[in-house]
């Protein structure tokens, strides 16, 4: 009898968990010039000859392959928002493929912009190749291989142009080798050097890398095993934090990710299972534990509160020209909250609630439309600024710092998670992806949209 109570307990924590929430705010002109200003960001920025977006605007350095990922699927918003025509995102997309699939590829230190199908972190925004010294990035590539899915299965038409899209986007995919990724190991490598091998730093859960184990999963050309999801989810620090009990990660963005392209509400594998909820749920929990920080502001710093929140990675201060030499203040750096991580000096990054939207709707509307409403110096032509920090106290007596950038991988889970929460956008795609749908039954996920 217990164990029939705690089943049906479950089940209904699930249903609750993963109820589709009220899309009150659909025709809410705030989030239509929000949606329409951030899909800017990539529509403008990726009209260069290699189509790749900037790693961050109007500072001029590199691109970046995960904010490509991100303006991909920005192209497909785009036209289910009416921005721009199927036409005009089909020929973008189109460019941006070839130019990926051009690129030279191979195992030396320079020249190159990928090896084993991977890319590298940032590449030079007017060759494509190799910025640096940085390294060949697994998560970066994924989710460059997450947007590149999405384009593969929105584009299904028959004409020539929908037809290539398709067929680049898949053998850019299969060529990706997971398993050489896995060195040998049960988890993942975060990069690769060609000078120094392998990082020792690998995958382990949880973090926004859960997309990424799942198409290296899915993969047909280079798969890795089941027991690589056993090994990932073997680290989760399941904990109460603000009266909550979920798999802790500290910065948002890792709660953010992997949902902005797959849709985990109502599917569970056997770790969630046992916890009675999904990861939607899971990441709802994240977001409120965040904002409730905020409000409690233990920090003192100003403005925080029910309006005013939204920890995660993004740019900072620093020190440089502050008045107090008692506070310190980070540059970029990953800020967040959690049962064992606090990482808060006063800097409020918009894409923390933006990103978060489908999991707690009001709170992060409200936050992101009192933001731009009191303080308008936070919203620009493309949007929100990455960041700002109204503890900020500059040595000529100036209070209140404002960045100056807007980042992509910052920018492109606020369009999306925009769009999932008003239209499950992205999410309705990628269910009919087979290479997700494959990489998550082998991961042992079952359940709703997915099936049994």
């Amino acid at each position: 009898m217990k164990k029939l109570f705690t089943i049906l307990l479950s089940f209904l924590i699930v249903q609750v968990a993963t109820a589709q929430p009220a899309r009150r705010y659909q025709n809410d002109p705030f989030l239509d010039s929000l949606s329409l200003h951030t899909f800017r960001f990539f529509w403008d920025l990726g009209n260069t000859d290699n189509a790749q977006i900037p790693d961050r605007w109007p500072t001029d350095n590199f691109s970046s392959i995960a904010a490509t990922g991100f303006g991909l699927t920005s192209y497909v918003v785009g036209v289910e928002k009416g921005y721009i025509t199927r036409k005009q995102a089909a020929e973008r997309v189109l460019r941006t493929l070839r130019v990926l699939n051009e690129l030279p590829k191979g195992p030396q230190m320079t020249d190159v912009s990928g090896y084993k199908g991977f890319f590298y972190h940032f590449l030079v925004q007017k060759t494509g190749l190799r910025f640096q010294n940085v390294e060949l990035s697994t998560i970066d590539t994924g989710l460059l291989m997450a947007g590149i899915l999405v384009c593969m299965t929105y584009f299904d038409a028959e004409d020539g142009q929908e037809k290539a899209i398709r067929e680049l986007a898949d053998k850019l995919y299969r060529e990706v080798e997971w398993d050489w990724a896995m060195n040998g190991q049960k988890t993942m490598s975060m990069g690769w050097f060609p000078d120094k091998g392998f990082l020792d730093a690998s995958w382990r859960g949880y973090n926004e890398a859960m997309v990424l184990l799942v198409m290296a999963m899915g993969s047909p050309t280079h798969p890795i095993g089941a027991e690589a999801w056993d090994a990932w989810t073997a680290s989760y620090q399941w904990k109460k934090h603000q009266g909550m009990e979920y798999v802790n990660f500290g910065p948002l963005f890792g709660h953010q990710y992997s949902h902005c392209y797959i849709d985990f509400r109502g599917i569970q594998d056997k770790y969630m299972r046992a916890k009675g909820i999904d990861y939607f749920e899971n990441s709802r929990r994240a977001t409120l534990a965040n904002w409730k920080h905020c409000v409690q502001n233990p920090g003192g710093f100003d403005e925080y509160g029910e309006k005013m929140w939204g920890l995660t990675a993004c740019d900072g201060p620093g020190n440089k020209d502050k008045w107090d030499p008692n506070t310190h203040f980070m540059d970029y750096s990953a800020r967040g909250v959690g049962y064992t991580y606090l990482e808060d000096d006063g800097t409020i990054a918009p894409t923390a609630a933006g990103g978060s939207i489908p999991f707690a709707p009001k709170i992060c509307i409200e936050a992101l439309r009192n933001m731009k409403e009191k303080y308008p110096r936070t919203y620009r032509k493309y949007g929100f600024i990455d960041a700002f920090n109204f503890s900020f106290l500059y040595e000529n007596g100036d209070k209140g710092w404002y960045d100056i950038d807007q980042l992509g991988i910052d920018q492109g889970p606020i369009l999306i998670q925009l769009a999932n929460y008003q239209d499950d956008t992205v999410w309705k795609i990628l269910r009919k992806n087979p290479y997700i749908v494959s990489g998550l039954k082998k991961a042992g996920f079952t359940g709703g949209w997915l099936g049994n």
